[in-house]
């Protein structure tokens, strides 16, 4: 039984876009109304997969990192500064006059990191201590810079209850990244084979749980029409150049290596739009969000398709 069990692990863990995909699918087939449970939910599975993820890292790799923190914090101006000005350029180019689809971009743009890069940079082999240590400086900086930023940019200040958005971030990355490493070190006795196997087939399940009440909740959101279809293409552009500025800031490094820009291009690429779409139907009006749902449709795919891009444009010998 567990032998066969480590086996679709182990496969689905080679083939998660089948996993994002079937959940998109699903998830656009069966809308669910948004709800306190349902955030709940999200909220518990993103937590269980990252005490998964840090089960595998020891407080030695992570303090390593933390003590030499200059990838994470040009891991957070690529996504703060860089970003934001690419897709603020997007906006005012191709949507002349159609301010909301800016702001929304904008938005888009300059949201956290999700906490999806910690298991994507853990699932490819990455870095996955650089990941965490800027997802985690990423979740106390958002409080300050983000109302700063849209004072600057946007020309208005917002009134949100960041203590609340930081106590979940804390819930869902910090705390049981905590817990796994603490048990990494000091109970390594109780991480059987035996439990590690089934650990990471729930992960497996969280994972597609998360992503199809998503998706089930943004789906009747959308209207397809032409302007919209235009939406949906520039936001594939947009998300697609998130991973490669992610891809080259990782070159500003001279000893970078396969693992550390991994955890660059995901850590990039992948955004907490849940966190976008609700500042944006709080406190814009509901046009902005649209541009901000469409980014949902490509995060995940495109995220399952980096390995393999990576390893076809990227040799071995152009790594550290």
């Amino acid at each position: 039984m567990l032998s066969c069990l480590a086996k679709i692990t182990a496969w689905l863990s080679q083939r998660m876009f089948l996993i994002v995909l079937s959940a998109l699918f699903f998830g656009f087939l069966a809308p669910l109304s948004d709800s306190a449970i349902l955030r709940t939910v999200v909220i518990g599975a993103f937590a269980y997969m990252t005490f998964v993820t840090a089960l595998d890292i020891s407080f030695k790799e992570f303090l390593q990192v933390l003590k030499k923190p200059l990838i994470p914090i040009w891991i957070l101006i690529l996504i703060h500064i860089i970003s934001p000005f690419i897709a603020w350029l997007a906006g005012l180019s191709l949507f002349a006059g159609n301010h909301n689809v800016q702001l929304g971009y904008l938005i888009g743009a300059s949201t956290p990191i999700g906490v999806t890069s910690v298991i994507w940079t853990a699932l490819t082999q990455g870095n996955v201590s650089i990941a965490l240590v800027a997802v985690t400086l990423d979740t106390l900086i958002v409080p300050v810079m983000l109302p700063f930023f849209c004072k600057i940019v946007i020309g208005q200040v917002l009134q949100i209850d960041y203590m609340q958005m930081m106590f979940q971030l804390l819930l869902m990355v910090t705390v049981p990244s905590l817990l796994g490493m603490a048990l990494h070190d000091y109970s390594s006795t109780i991480l059987t084979p035996a439990i590690r196997i089934v650990a990471g087939f729930i992960a497996k399940i969280a994972f597609f749980a998360v992503i199809f009440i998503n998706a089930a909740i943004v789906g009747p959101s959308i209207s397809w029409d032409l302007s919209t279809l235009k939406i949906v293409l520039v936001t594939m552009l947009l998300v697609a150049a998130g991973y490669v500025t992610g891809f080259l800031g990782s070159y500003v490094f001279g000893d970078r290596s396969k693992a550390t820009a991994l955890a660059m291009i995901y850590c990039v690429g992948l955004r907490n739009i849940s966190f976008g779409l609700v500042l944006a139907l709080t406190f814009f009006p509901p046009p902005v969000a649209v541009p901000i749902t469409m980014f949902i449709l490509y995060q995940q795919p495109f995220a399952a398709v980096i390995p393999y891009l990576f390893q076809k444009f990227t040799p071995n010998k152009h790594l550290a």
